[in-house]
């Protein structure tokens, strides 16, 4: 196959937009050309996927391959296609199978030694394809309790470029990652490829975590606690202004 596709999220804000990559291996100089309104950080991604995917031992197509991002209308920026661009390409050289990719959605920044590094926004790029209908989204391991958070979507959690393509080819799972603690105390055990909750699932942490603030406590204040949420999925400041008695400190507390 010369051509394949997968999807990753591009965010606008906190909005999350789907973004189909399409990968076309033709004959040609050899080059890897990006298209589709991508920024400066993006174009970078040519280097790190080619890297990453040499460096995990699979051989780099000596090709004209063309990707492209759409729509191409949407500004993307930052490094969480690289995991998508670079899947795409090994579909489109016949190096994964490119069934096993759909209803899928990809997000993560490639290592130049084929390592996945955690990227900001996971939480609104999940919810966003589980909105748009995917089933299935890729996280890198030390996003999965941020991904986690959106239900009916089931999270894979991989360390590595080999460790998704092994699962891709075969099914194999990748190797068990450490559960991880999330800020509200809670402990998100792994969820492997298959769906299955290792060591059941979301389950309450004991001692003083367990009795940490709540946004949820906070009685009315709906504004103030949305534009909350906001800045802490999205890793804002956030400054609010109003006369006293209004509750400020109570929201601030959260």
């Amino acid at each position: 196959m010369a051509l394949a596709r997968t999807h990753a999220i591009a965010l606008v804000g906190v909005q999350g937009h789907v973004v189909e990559i399409e990968a076309d291996i033709e004959n040609g100089l050899v080059a890897l050309l990006l298209v589709g309104l991508p920024d400066t950080a993006l174009r970078e991604a040519r280097d790190r996927i080619r890297s990453a995917i040499v460096n995990t031992g699979q051989p780099w197509p000596q090709r004209r391959i063309t990707v492209g991002l759409s729509p191409a209308s949407l500004p993307k920026r930052g490094s969480s296609f690289d995991l998508g661009m670079a899947v795409a390409i090994l579909a489109a050289a016949g190096d994964v199978p490119a069934d096993r990719l759909a209803g899928t959605v990809l997000i993560g920044e490639l290592g130049l030694d084929g390592r996945l590094r955690p990227v900001p926004g996971v939480l609104p790029a999940a919810a966003a394809a589980a909105a748009a209908g995917f089933s299935r989204v890729v996280v890198p391991a030390q996003n999965l309790a941020e991904a986690s958070l959106v239900p009916s979507l089931q999270v894979v959690p991989a360390g590595t470029l080999a460790d998704l393509i092994c699962w891709l080819r075969d099914g194999t799972e990748p190797p068990a990652v450490p559960g991880n603690i999330a800020q509200d105390g809670a402990r998100q055990d792994v969820v492997p490829p298959d769906g299955t909750a290792v060591g059941g699932g979301l389950t309450a942490s004991t001692g003083p975590a367990a009795d940490a603030l709540d946004l949820a406590d906070v009685v009315g204040q709906p504004v103030a606690r949305r534009a909350a949420e906001i800045c802490a999925a999205g890793g804002h400041n956030l400054l609010l202004l109003g006369p006293p008695g209004v509750g400020k400190p109570i929201v601030d507390g959260y």
